[in-house]
């Protein structure tokens, strides 16, 4: 298993000073590597050209990172999906230079709840992706928000229940479904019992009396049942750390001693 950290943690360390992430790689790459992390995952998107892999490649190259998965964001409910499926998929030859096996989606979130024929068309473009990724060597990945946890769950569970296993796995973001499940450690276990095996990769966040926490640390979610599923189903993936800083959130340490303490608590907890 190897452990990284989301470059969402480190937009907003970058916005926070006035700045855009793409522009000062060269500046938070060694921060990473200084933390301890041995990875980064980043948008796809914004390494969907010739000259963005190569300049991405370099700067992991120099500090010694990975690039095991990437975000991808599709739109894929309604008539345009083959167009959003295209798209990801010439970004996803791009990362896969880069040495990407996982491509982590969340299908663009509405306002409303999607309809029943919006559901069945984005499980259908989700198979159709997941399906041409596979050909590629890249597992595709379906991740949520707390939109999808909204009426049931409806639309996290038939993402998973609609598709087909071969070709759509499961970015495991912990936090989102435990707060999307109204903070239930409950309902984030029982998808875990339900869909464990199709756990592609993982996204941890940790709270503390509902509010973010800056490190990921002893919480709301008790991480240790989650550590024995892991172990019993030989889970390889990766682990991408994704701290973030919401309304309430502790700000007082440096970002890159958020993020080494955040790794030493992966370290402790999940033994890796």
């Amino acid at each position: 298993m190897i452990v990284g950290t989301q470059s969402y943690t480190w937009h907003q360390v970058c916005a926070e000073q006035g700045k855009k992430l793409n522009d000062h790689w060269a500046d938070v790459l060694p921060l990473v590597a200084q933390s301890g992390c041995q990875a980064i995952e980043h948008n796809s998107d914004a390494i969907g050209s010739p000259e963005l892999a190569d300049r991405m490649a370099a700067l992991l190259a120099q500090h010694g990172l990975k690039m095991p998965s990437v975000y991808a964001g599709s739109r894929l409910h309604d008539d345009g999906w083959e167009q959003s499926v295209a798209t990801v998929l010439k970004q996803a030859l791009f990362a896969k230079q880069l040495g990407a096996s996982v491509l982590v989606t969340n299908p663009q979130p509405l306002q409303q709840d999607k309809t029943d024929a919006e559901l069945r068309c984005q499980a259908e473009a989700m198979n159709t992706l997941g399906r041409e990724l596979a050909a590629m060597g890249i597992r595709l990945a379906f991740h949520n928000h707390t939109p999808e946890m909204r009426a049931s769950a409806r639309e996290f569970h038939h993402m998973m229940l609609g598709t087909d296993p071969k070709h759509v796995g499961l970015c495991l973001d912990t936090h989102w479904i435990y707060r999307g499940a109204g903070n239930s450690q409950v309902a984030l276990y029982d998808i875990v019992k339900l869909y464990g095996a199709r756990i592609a990769s993982l996204h941890i966040r940790q709270s503390r009396d509902g509010i973010w926490a800056q490190t990921l640390c002893d919480g709301d979610i008790d991480y240790r049942p989650l550590v024995a599923t892991l172990r019993d189903l030989r889970f390889t993936g990766p682990m991408i750390m994704e701290q973030a800083i919401e309304k309430g959130t502790p700000t007082d340490l440096a970002p890159v001693e958020r993020e080494r303490r955040s790794r030493e608590w992966v370290r402790q907890v999940f033994g890796v």
